[in-house]
């Protein structure tokens, strides 16, 4: 192979490798289109509020609207708000955009493996696994600020090995605008500039302009996460250590588990806290035989390691590795440890088993070109023949290939219903499928489980409350408590199913978070039957499924 391809040779490697993107992104857009009632599931969270561009009086004073709008990344809700600008609807344009951020983290794959080791092929196989690392996980079909972090690293990587300071200045800004955690990583691969490794030996940089470029990269990595540090909102401070270990939320069984009793489990896998949560494409695991290559025995059997360049994926490690464990000492502040090793450690994987691939087929066919023995090579092409296919065909056995993780609405004429009523209304239920209520019918809801992120002290401490409240007036036999909740709450609507009165049902869902409350209801389903249910026959405007809506006004007027 080749170590300065032709124009032609790159071009067509590339194209394929672009091909292989679009095909994965038509099969997402397929997914995403299937059902008109059909959502991303992260999307309900950082989609649904941006309404508001489009209807200014959507969600008026809601607390959950309110507080997600406060956390998203000013780039990413200024992203979204031009586009609503011009009346494409957030949630339509969620949708379309994972294709073609996945086709710009294609290209810039392609680019970066080329510095590498500057074979086509490198290109084309790491590019086919970066496809299967982003379509096995479901953070590109999100479209949320995760799905941005994708390209924007990918072309600072392949910016910060050509030197160019421009392009990396301002994708720095843009990472810091889309994803502001993540310009951690990138602070830290600039710090690796006036390091250089000679004679064994750690040693400073004699080229100035490996100064400036890492000052100059890191003033922009200052400023632009300085706003952060210094605006303050509502839902401040972030919740503290001591504080998650008292809550439910944060162990096995709720909304946001981080702790767990197993501390292998906890520290290399669990999705939170782990080093590496997920292992998808299992092909990764290709590139931890890198390292061997170099060991004297291969070494010299493989010329074209000699190419290679592979020190920025060592030093992406190091940092990675440096950035999770400072996460977990200053647990929370910098969100969550797994953020900074996940997707950082699996595209190092990728590059590495893409350099991997490329010296072993050369390898081979360097062995075919000297060996005489016909048993040699049908050996030789025989591995060829099945790691391609292994590589190529890997969709079609890894079962389920593409994580994108939709989740269709399974009430229309509830979100129908609701769509009729006031901008103002406010649902309450404990219901897990009131979760699509604001993404399909634009009206706020009281709690529910998609939002209960425990993360702010100043947002997680009111919906712990709402919650309890909601479920000690959903179960309580008195019915002045119910009329307490609905006037505190100004409610509208109380959404129930025909299985919210069963103890199973508290058992078994979301709401199992909240101990107290749940032991209370237990209780009083074993002493009688709760003043809510009492008037579900009466107060019932609207069925759909498995749900049922009951008119709040009605239960106020049923409880004098």
């Amino acid at each position: 192979m080749p170590a300065h391809p032709s124009v032609s040779q790159t071009r067509f490697w590339l194209s394929l490798s672009l091909t292989f993107a679009a095909l994965f992104g038509i099969l997402g857009l397929q997914k995403a289109f299937a059902n008109f009632y059909i959502v991303q599931d992260d999307a309900r969270q950082h989609i649904f509020w941006m309404q508001r561009f489009l209807d200014p009086q959507l969600f008026p004073d809601d607390w959950i609207a309110d507080y997600f709008q406060s956390v998203a990344p000013w780039g990413y809700s200024g992203f979204y708000r031009v586009f609503a600008a011009i009346g494409i609807d957030p949630l339509l344009l969620s949708k379309l955009l994972p294709p073609l951020l996945g086709l710009i983290a294609t290209y810039y794959g392609f680019r970066l493996a080329l510095q590498l080791l500057p074979v086509p092929l490198t290109g084309f196989l790491a590019c086919l696994l970066l496809n299967y690392l982003f379509w096995s996980q479901d953070d590109l079909a999100s479209a949320t600020p995760r799905a941005f972090m994708l390209p924007i690293f990918l072309a600072f990587l392949h910016f910060l090995l050509k030197r160019s300071l421009l392009a990396c200045l301002i994708l720095i800004a843009l990472e810091g605008l889309f994803y502001p955690q993540f310009v951690f990583v990138f602070a830290g691969l600039l710090l690796w500039l006036p390091l250089r490794w000679q004679s064994g030996r750690l040693r400073l940089s004699e080229n100035r302009w490996d100064y400036w470029f890492c000052g100059a990269g890191l003033l922009v990595a200052f400023l632009v996460l300085l706003p952060y540090a210094l605006v303050t909102t509502q839902f401040d401070p972030v919740v503290s250590v001591a504080e998650a270990k008292q809550l439910p939320d944060f162990y096995v069984g709720g909304r946001n588990p981080f702790f767990y009793p197993d501390p292998l489990y906890f520290w290399l896998v669990s999705f939170r806290g782990g080093l590496f949560p997920t292992f998808k494409p299992f092909l990764l695991a290709i590139g931890f035989l890198l390292p061997l290559l170099y060991l004297k025995p291969l070494r010299n059997r493989l010329p074209l390691l000699r190419q290679t360049k592979p020190l920025m994926l060592l030093q992406i490690t190091i940092v990675a590795l440096g950035l999770f464990m400072m996460a977990h000492l200053l647990l929370f502040r910098l969100h969550l440890p797994s953020r900074y090793s996940a997707y950082t450690l699996r595209i190092v994987l990728v590059y590495a088993a893409a350099i991997v691939l490329t010296v072993a087929f050369d390898g081979l066919l360097h062995g075919l070109q000297r060996s005489r023995q016909i048993g040699i090579k049908a050996i030789a092409w025989a591995l060829i023949g099945v790691t391609t296919v292994t590589l190529l065909l890997y969709p079609s056995y890894a079962y389920p290939f593409m994580k994108v993780n939709y989740k269709t609405g399974p009430n229309p004429q509830l979100y129908q219903f609701f769509a009729q009523q006031p901008k103002d209304t406010i649902i309450a239920s404990l219901v897990q499928d009131i979760d699509f209520v604001p993404t399909f019918a634009k009206r706020p809801i009281l709690v529910g489980r998609e939002y209960a992120i425990p993360y702010h002290d100043g947002y997680i401490t009111p919906f712990r409350q709402r919650a309890n409240d909601l479920i000690r007036a959903q179960y309580s036999l008195d019915r002045a408590a119910l009329t307490d909740v609905i006037r505190t709450y100004g409610i509208d609507f109380w959404v129930v199913s025909r299985d919210s009165f069963r103890p199973e049902f508290l058992k078994n869902t979301w709401i199992r978070q909240y101990p107290e409350a749940i032991e209370q209801a237990v209780a009083n389903l074993q002493q009688g039957t709760p003043a809510l249910a009492r008037q579900r026959q009466r107060c019932t405007v609207q069925r759909d499924g498995n749900l049922i809506v009951l008119d709040a006004t009605c239960l106020l007027r049923d409880s004098r």
